[in-house]
């Protein structure tokens, strides 16, 4: 079987999408992607998963158990995919690069954020609160946080989640829990999303631009106000009057004239 690594042969092959693989015991692994079923439970909450792997590291949330360390800031993670993220922090690796203009990225969804400043990616709206999506795919996955089945109830303010990595993210709002921070400038942050945020203004990488006037931003939202200057979108409607506002916070201002 080792050798196989070597050769690059495949003799085991899927009979539904005919895709192969070096193992027996991987193939009988993703043909349960075909049929569905799901014979690893977790002892703790009876979730299933289709292969143990999953279901091991599912556990490591009840257990809080971070096996992988990373040698510069020694700082824990649950799995090897997010280690290996958070070192390009470290290494300012940027394997993702854009096969327009060249530009490289540290992380995947960056690049593709950048590629629709070429594409002209049109946006999506979501039919339940009406939210603004650039991608068919980030409209999917909203939508799951408008069904009823939400399984994971936090235990300080029974607020529920319909993933689990989104509970995990909210206690740290209880715990005041920093575990992300700047090799730069030694400020922490709760989640990861906000340090790769953050290490923008140190590394000078502004992903969004403007296809109008060419000006670039570090952040999303500074680059939807933007944006708003040349469309005179104003999104924000007060609710007594009917103004409307670009920026939410001129709506703010504005409703205090209510009171």
């Amino acid at each position: 079987q080792h050798q196989r690594v070597h050769t690059g042969e495949k003799p085991f092959q899927c009979s539904v999408c005919h895709k192969d693989f070096r193992q027996r015991g991987h193939l009988n692994s993703h043909m349960r992607l075909h049929t569905g079923e799901k014979p690893h439970q977790c002892s703790v909450c009876s979730k299933l998963f289709a292969v143990k792997c999953a279901m091991v590291k599912h556990m490591r949330y009840h257990t809080g158990e971070k096996p992988y360390q990373c040698p510069d800031c020694l700082k824990d993670f649950i799995d090897k995919s997010k280690l290996k993220l958070h070192q390009r922090i470290h290494t300012r690796e940027k394997p993702y690069q854009c096969s327009v203009c060249s530009k490289h990225f540290s992380v995947k969804c960056d690049l593709e954020k950048h590629m629709r400043t070429h594409t002209q990616e049109k946006v999506h709206q979501s039919p339940e609160c009406q939210k603004i999506l650039t991608n068919h795919t980030f409209l999917v996955k909203p939508l799951t946080l408008h069904k009823e089945n939400k399984p994971y109830k936090c235990s300080k303010c029974q607020k529920s989640f319909s993933v689990e990595e989104s509970l995990v993210k909210h206690l740290k709002i209880h715990t005041g829990e920093t575990l992300y921070k700047c090799s730069e400038c030694q400020k922490s942050f709760s989640r990861e999303a906000n340090l790769i945020l953050h290490e923008k203004i140190h590394q000078d990488e502004k992903p969004y631009n403007c296809s109008l006037c060419s000006q670039s931003f570090s952040q999303k939202l500074k680059f939807e106000n933007h944006m708003r200057r040349h469309n005179t979108d104003q999104p924000y409607h007060c609710s007594r009057c009917l103004q409307s506002y670009s920026h939410k916070s001129n709506l703010v201002n504005h409703m205090i004239t209510h009171i």
